[in-house]
């Protein structure tokens, strides 16, 4: 389990996109300066996409339990040092899909409040609930100035991709928790896949509509069938340590023009 605020204080160069795996950065604290203690209510977050929407919101004091390094969150399964933060927090945040929300149920007592986050990596989705966490937290004006920060972000990254689209633009095929970003980059999809393991039929369909890219998941690197003609393009979800969410558009970002080009 790796708290955040320890990682702030401990980060002292930026953090490069490749090592994250996830495209994340941190800023490096002054030298022979203090950071103040981190105040509001104390969250324990069960992964790093989850603590990114309850830092967007204002919160400071938070606690991820599955460490950034885990390649596919949802599955880490917890040791007693891991949950032992829970029992303190005020909040506990997770996703319905992780693997071991229950045991972050059951580890909560009576104390913290559960507080179940949906999890898409689209602006309607995180607006709403990065407001809502807000609201929760009483930070409203800390998630609105990361909402307005989030917006021109968006658009400036969404309009290097497009603008890196021959044309016509190239149809993708895409997993399934993956199919929104195509929306982000200006793409067509003419098929989808997953979660479950893609079939030779299925393989085969996916193939005949000939789809220029494979927007793939990078968490379930196995998951991903290798379509002819078609290039792989690794897209995240989940942040690195730091629990910048903006990042992850960013690697994307980068990902995606990288594979556009002639």
């Amino acid at each position: 389990m790796r708290s955040f605020r320890a990682v702030a204080l401990a980060a002292v160069a930026t953090l490069s996109l490749s090592a994250s795996g996830c495209g994340s950065a941190e800023d490096p604290a002054p030298a022979g300066g203090t950071s103040p203690a981190p105040s509001g209510p104390k969250v324990v977050a069960s992964t790093t996409w989850v603590g990114a929407l309850a830092r967007a919101a204002g919160a400071t004091d938070i606690t991820v339990v599955a460490p950034a390094s885990v390649q596919h969150p949802p599955d880490y399964d917890p040791k007693p040092s891991d949950l032992a933060a829970v029992a303190g927090a005020d909040y506990i945040l997770y996703a319905e899909f992780d693997g071991f929300a229950a045991k972050l149920k059951d580890a909560a007592g009576g104390s913290g409040k559960l507080v179940p986050v949906e999890l898409e990596n689209t602006p309607p989705k995180i607006t709403s609930q990065v407001r809502r966490l807000a609201g929760i937290f009483g930070t409203t004006a800390a998630g609105d100035a990361w909402l307005t920060s989030f917006d021109s972000a968006y658009a400036e990254l969404s309009g290097q991709v497009r603008a890196a689209l021959p044309t016509p633009p190239p149809n993708a095929a895409a997993h399934l928790f993956m199919a929104y970003w195509a929306d982000f980059a200006g793409l067509a999809v003419v098929g989808t896949y997953g979660p479950e393991p893609v079939t030779p039929g299925q393989l085969a369909e996916l193939t005949a509509k000939k789809p220029t890219l494979v927007l793939a998941n990078a968490h379930l690197p196995g998951a991903n069938p290798d379509i002819p003609g078609a290039a792989r393009v690794d897209i995240v979800n989940y942040p690195g340590a730091d629990l910048d969410l903006i990042a992850v558009f960013r690697t994307n970002t980068d990902r995606l023009t990288a594979a556009l080009k002639p």
